[in-house]
């Protein structure tokens, strides 16, 4: 659990929901996650694939769906895609803790956040949740979110489901009622699509693929270069707070 949530969340102080992406939002894993999907279908397969993966916001389900798919190849039970997944990821711990990072003013905004009275900050990402805490315990990110309230890659196929899973596990398990504003945090045109389509608030940011300029495009009403200002990005959180 992150900082300090046992003492402070109490379903009538609760005024926001933050939901962070993972990839080229809070860390760049320099390839390995690409490296840890080609694994994966490599033990399921027996034989490496011809191309990546392609990532850009999706879910694994979609995301090793597509691999299999692109290589004419029956789909796997997903259990078996699952723990296929969780094995690759876990051999490269060292590998992403070596070359990966946390982006620039992460770590920062990550403990203001997580200090702020009335705020779940948690995780809405493609990635399933043993390789989502693999990459953020990598960078030592881990105890500044509330990972058993997140939304992970086996919850969902599509990204915009996912809400609804962080939203019914905020209330499951720390009694936030439903009305609590949700906030986006990504840096996909995914990210921005599942924030609209959900009624939720979106800060995109252009630290991964996608450029200010797309993210703009695709109707996200806030875009930022980096996560480096935590002055600013807080005071973006508190006006969705406030509605």
């Amino acid at each position: 659990m992150g900082l300090n949530h046992s003492r402070r969340l109490y379903a009538g102080d609760m005024r926001l929901i933050v939901l962070w992406d993972i990839d080229h939002t809070l860390i760049d894993n320099a390839g390995v996650s690409k490296e840890t999907y080609a694994g994966a279908f490599t033990a399921l397969s027996g034989f490496p694939p011809a191309e990546a993966a392609r990532t850009e916001g999706r879910t694994d389900r979609l995301i090793m769906r597509d691999m299999f798919c692109r290589h004419r190849l029956p789909v796997p039970d997903w259990t078996a895609i699952e723990a296929a997944l969780a094995h690759a990821g876990e051999e490269r711990f060292d590998d992403l803790r070596a070359r990966g990072t946390a982006l620039p003013g992460v770590r920062d905004v990550l403990k203001a956040v997580s200090a702020r009275e009335g705020w779940i900050s948690s995780v809405l990402t493609g990635n399933i949740a043993a390789n989502a805490r693999v990459k953020l315990s990598a960078f030592e990110l881990d105890p500044l979110l509330d990972l058993s309230v997140g939304a992970y890659g086996e919850d969902a196929v599509q990204r915009p489901d996912l809400v609804a899973v962080a939203r019914r596990r905020v209330h499951q398990l720390r009694g936030v009622r439903g009305e609590v504003p949700v906030v986006l945090v990504g840096d996909t045109p995914r990210d921005v699509e599942a924030a609209l389509s959900t009624g939720s608030g979106i800060i995109a940011v252009a630290s991964g693929i996608h450029s200010e300029e797309e993210l703009t495009a695709a109707e996200a009403p806030v875009v930022l270069p980096d996560l480096s200002d935590t002055a600013g990005l807080l005071e973006i959180l508190a006006s969705f707070a406030r509605w």
